[in-house]
């Protein structure tokens, strides 16, 4: 017997039809003899329905100004997945499961009062854990905890991943099933490379960059909380039959885990290869090269909640000037222009300049502390190519590249093969 949690996303449950099948991976492992609890998100697409109307209250009342109060948001969001948990309960026992709906405030879940975007800060799991104990399902609405005001919190996009292996954290589960509309985290996009292999395990910090730089298989909160608690963590797929042969296994269920190196006997050299659309790239030039003056550039960026990624700087001869380039979201480029401009006296640049519309790839892999050339490898690949790079940034485990937006699908592609990962 084991102590399991199981998330399922907005696609799994998406109607009726698809909470049932949910209800009946639950019963599998409930009849198997675990304990379970499930967290659940909102119905696919309710969320970005309930926020719309939020957001459009004002203007209904004749208001200008694009104002609500935080707390009255996380109250109407969060409604998504309290129907969610409710139907599911719902769908159990009419199975003949005992099964109970949890809102995040009764457990509880209790957050910072950051509305809209909090962080959990402690998990009373005393409550669910007695009665997974007695043979009770535990239906937890994700996404949402209580504030320190004793108001609902919602945790921001991707939450209820979050929300599930913070309860494994705190039940101390040996295991949290992320259940999604994807059977395991891929070698790479398998809509680019239909080579793409799905990976048997994958460490943490593998997933952590994977998800930090563009994979969509999991929430990079989630990652890192499974990484810092070591809770063994599975992504599997909640569209196969619930009864087919493996479906049930304890250790080895279908999908990908994702666990501690250690439990990698053999660790291939690079992992993944990951892509993110949409960057921008902005260069200040002639810079003055003195102390403070990146703090000059990247502290009002920061106070704008402009996320600054690849950072790449250049002196020149006699080390009086520099220059600046780095990456920001394009969706951001703009109001990061005004934030430096804005503060151009300060920053003491001679001029600005930016483009939009490229696109970041992504080497990953734990084996890369022990191996020598891969960099190498990747850049004589993109040449071959004639893919030109404008920026490039490493850190032990991985090696971002800037590139023109039309080159990422050749790029992907080209790097999966010459790393070998099209290979079964």
């Amino acid at each position: 017997m084991a102590r399991i949690v199981m998330k399922f996303g907005g696609t799994s449950v998406a109607d009726l039809n698809r909470i049932h099948n949910v209800a009946r991976h639950v019963k599998r492992e409930v009849d198997a003899g675990h304990e379970v609890a499930v967290v659940v998100s909102a119905m696919s697409g309710k969320t970005n329905e309930l926020v719309g109307w939020v957001e459009n209250m004002p203007k209904v009342a004749g208001s200008n100004a694009p104002f609500y109060d935080a707390r009255e948001y996380d109250a109407v969001v969060a409604s998504g997945e309290q129907v969610t948990s409710g139907l599911l309960a719902i769908a159990l026992q009419s199975m003949g499961i005992n099964a109970r709906s949890w809102q995040g405030w009764q457990l509880p879940i209790k957050t910072d009062n950051a509305h809209g975007a909090a962080r959990i800060l402690e998990i009373d799991g005393a409550d669910v854990i007695r009665r997974m104990g007695e043979g009770q399902v535990a239906v937890v609405a994700g996404f949402q905890g209580l504030g320190p005001d004793n108001r609902l919190a919602t945790l921001g996009r991707g939450g209820s991943d979050t929300s599930a292996v913070a309860i494994a954290a705190a039940v101390k589960a040996d295991r949290c099933d992320i259940y999604t509309d994807v059977d395991g985290v891929y070698t790479t996009d398998p809509r680019i490379e239909p080579k793409a292999r799905r990976l048997k395990k994958i460490a943490f910090e593998e997933m952590l960059e994977m998800a930090s730089l563009g994979a969509k298989v999991l929430q990079v909160r989630s990652v890192e909380l499974a990484m810092v608690h070591k809770v063994r963590t599975f992504v599997r797929s909640s569209f196969e039959d619930p009864d087919a042969p493996g479906m049930g296994d304890l250790m080895n269920p279908p999908g990908t885990l994702i666990c501690d190196e250690d439990e990698i006997v053999e660790q291939e050299v690079v992992t993944g290869i990951a892509y993110a659309k949409d960057e921008a790239q902005i260069s200040l030039r002639r810079l003055a090269d003195r102390p403070g003056v990146s703090a000059a550039i990247f502290g009002p960026l920061a106070e704008a909640h402009i996320n600054v990624d690849m950072i790449v700087q250049n002196i020149s001869e006699d080390g009086s000037k520099t220059d600046m380039t780095f990456t920001v979201p394009s969706g951001d480029v703009d109001k990061a222009l005004r934030v430096l401009r804005d503060n151009k006296e300060k920053i003491g640049y001679d001029v600005i300049q930016s483009e939009s519309g490229l696109v970041k790839v992504s080497v990953i892999g734990i084996g890369m502390r022990s191996h020598a050339g891969v960099a190498a490898s990747a850049f004589r690949a993109l040449a071959d190519k004639g893919i030109n790079i404008k920026a490039i940034t490493t850190s032990e485990i991985k090696i971002s590249i800037l590139i023109d937006g039309p080159y990422a699908e050749l790029a992907v592609r080209t790097l999966h093969s010459v790393y070998g990962l099209d290979k079964s």
